[in-house]
């Protein structure tokens, strides 16, 4: 599937939207149309239903106390800056970044490609011992990305397309060199060398103000995760409610992040939404219930249709740990806009032993000591104090005292409705009213995240049609979201619900008037059933469960 099909069709059918469009929009952030936030919202609400409401019990960890309780929160997107000091955000969510002199435009240090060239003498020419090389970058993607070097190449050397055999290239595409070469790197959107800057970390936390003076007092953050809300959270959810460890606090929210470089339409937006479990447990079960939500979490995207080759389930080495998890998972999908073979992330579940709760209660913890200890300044003193709140947990049969372990395990809305799109999209063969097999775009979402699940038409607009369709149309909206149409022939009518993913078309036709029967087209199958007008509701529901 090319991308760019799927990105027409999420603009002409009322998925997303650039932000601002009419003003030229702006980098890193997405509007959802009339379909995309009903295909969203089916997303978080499947989530939550199967996360929190109806979470299963059947497949806990053996010995786990069971049943164990899942509830939620919502958190303001601002909170005090000390939080985000003793989380370790303020110092360490950063990227590393790197500007152009001349060009002016900022780029992430890790996605800047390239390969070192060199210009080999003509043949009149003395060749030089050693001729210089250039490192030229792309921010093309791998698959075009040797086009575009030698493309950027000719223009560095001032030559013409039919010049290209004089390019002497040496190595493969890499990453920016040291430091010391950058005076012969030449940047993404110029022709000359020199123009980067040295690399240098860049916070990526969004600044904001509050209160009516701005000053250093008044800054604060918007949150670049809604984790942290549960954790200072945790005594009040443990002092209001009839929790007992294990037990988990969900939050579906807002996050942002200030991303550099924004790119692949919505999988690296500023602003997104995150689906989030902190699972707080005993710290001797705490590898078990790792597993337990590793698993869990996979097999969701597979129960809604994510499944094959696209979605894999990869383990962290050792190396790309956090400084406060002993284990993460992620779980990725092959998007299109990747080269081939390569996965994007859709959710991480990690273990992150005590650090959050011991971290609001102590301070900052330091990444260089282990286990963790509190870090400390040149004086001997806190860098960042916690809240001096007790968050450890009290086990009432035992009389025990611990931190419990967190297991998170963290999805991001915006990623799982891009993957739900880009899995759905198919194109196939389907007959016309004449019988001719014509080609059809269909979005195959699950029944259960469809943003309309039955669409009901009059056959024609007499014959009291449709006043038994609008009748059934107001039955149905009752229960599901549903659409009416009766413009059109009935052909053209199927292709635009196939086009936005509708698993079901009822049409009433002239055997309704005689017999008191319609027809249930499915929109996957092709297969069309015939059903008593006072059985659609009930046949409906059946379908949309199964």
């Amino acid at each position: 599937m090319e991308m760019e099909k799927l990105v027409s069709l999420c603009k002409r059918r009322g998925f997303l939207f650039q932000s601002s469009e009419i003003y030229g929009g702006i980098n890193g952030f997405w509007d959802y149309g009339p379909l995309g936030v009903e295909l969203k919202r089916n997303v978080k609400e499947a989530w939550w239903r199967d996360m929190v409401q109806g979470h299963d019990e059947l497949i806990a960890p053996a010995g786990a106390p069971l049943p164990f309780s899942m509830v939620g929160l919502d958190c303001t997107i601002i909170m005090h800056p000390q939080v985000w000091k003793c989380s370790g955000h303020f110092d360490l969510f950063v990227d590393m970044m790197v500007d152009c002199r001349e060009s002016k435009k900022r780029y992430r240090y890790d996605q800047v490609m390239g390969r070192w060239v060199s210009l080999a003498p003509k043949a009149s020419e003395e060749e030089p011992a050693e001729p210089e090389q250039f490192f030229v970058t792309t921010m093309a993607e791998l698959e075009e990305a040797e086009a575009d070097l030698q493309t950027r190449a000719l223009r560095l050397f001032k030559l013409k397309a039919k010049y290209k055999d004089r390019l002497v290239w040496h190595g493969e595409i890499v990453d920016l060199p040291s430091v010391d070469d950058l005076g012969k790197v030449v940047g993404p959107d110029v022709a000359t060398p020199g123009t980067l800057t040295e690399p240098r970390e860049f916070n990526l936390m969004l600044e904001s103000h509050t209160g009516a003076v701005k000053n250093d007092k008044s800054r604060v953050f918007l949150r670049p995760e809604t984790a942290q809300g549960i954790f200072v959270n945790f005594k009040n959810v443990l002092d209001s409610s009839r929790v007992k460890v294990p037990f988990g606090i969900a939050q579906v929210g807002k996050s942002f992040r200030n991303e550099i470089t924004p790119r692949n339409f919505t999988f690296r937006s500023r602003e997104f939404e995150q689906m989030e479990i902190e699972f707080f447990c005993r710290p001797d079960q705490s590898q078990d219930w790792y597993k337990f939500w590793r698993d869990r979490r996979f097999r969701w995207y597979t129960e809604l249709g994510l499944a094959g080759e696209r979605l894999q389930l990869r383990d962290h080495d050792p190396d790309e740990l956090s400084h406060y998890s002993t284990g993460t998972a992620d779980i990725e999908y092959a998007f299109p806009f990747l080269p081939s073979g390569e996965f994007g992330e859709l959710e991480g579940i990690a273990h992150r032993g005590d650090f959050d709760l011991r971290s609001h209660m102590e301070g900052k913890l330091d990444p260089d000591t282990n286990p963790l200890e509190v870090q400390l300044n040149e004086h001997g003193q806190p860098v960042h104090r916690g809240s001096g709140k007790d968050l450890t947990y009290r086990d009432e049969a035992t009389n025990e005292r611990f931190t419990p372990h967190v297991i998170e395990p963290s999805a991001g809305a915006d990623r799982a409705v891009l993957a739900f799109l880009c899995e759905a999209y198919t194109e196939d063969e389907a007959p016309d009213e004449k019988g001719k097999m014509q080609k059809r775009v269909v979005m195959k979402f699950h029944p259960r995240l469809a943003p309309i699940k039955a669409a009901v038409f009059p056959l024609v607009k007499k014959d009291g049609m449709p006043e038994i369709a609008r009748k059934i149309y107001q039955d149905l909206r009752q229960h599901f979201n549903v659409f009416y149409d009766e413009k059109g022939a009935v052909g053209r009518r199927y292709r635009r619900q196939d086009e936005i993913g509708t698993p079901y078309c009822i049409t009433v036709d002239g055997d309704t008037l005689t017999e008191g029967t319609v027809t249930i087209r499915d929109r996957d199958t092709l297969e069309q059933v015939r059903v008593k007008v006072e059985d659609v509701v009930n046949e409906v529901r059946k379908r949309l469960s199964t």
